[in-house]
């Protein structure tokens, strides 16, 4: 099963809310990333980016996480795991 690259944001969107990551998606002069500020994780991600770039950028910060405790759709966790 496969899922279209706007679907597979909108998923990123509610993982991160589930774990309480604020989703900061901007433009700017930067590829994206994580970091902590004040004890709150963000994950960033630049508008201007190809959507699979930005994919690519939610997928290796998310799977920076440990997430074999929190449900995933099947093509979420998928995803993760092969990037």
């Amino acid at each position: 099963m496969t899922s279209r690259p706007e679907e597979l944001i909108v998923m990123f969107e509610e993982l991160a809310d589930r774990l309480n990551i604020k989703l900061v998606q901007d433009k700017g002069d930067f590829a994206g990333g994580s970091c902590l500020i004040r004890e709150e994780n963000f994950i960033v991600v630049n508008k201007r980016k190809p959507l699979e770039q930005r994919l690519k950028v939610l997928a290796r910060e998310f799977g920076k996480i440990n997430l074999a405790d929190v449900y995933l759709v099947p093509v979420l966790r998928s995803y993760i795991e092969g990037s």
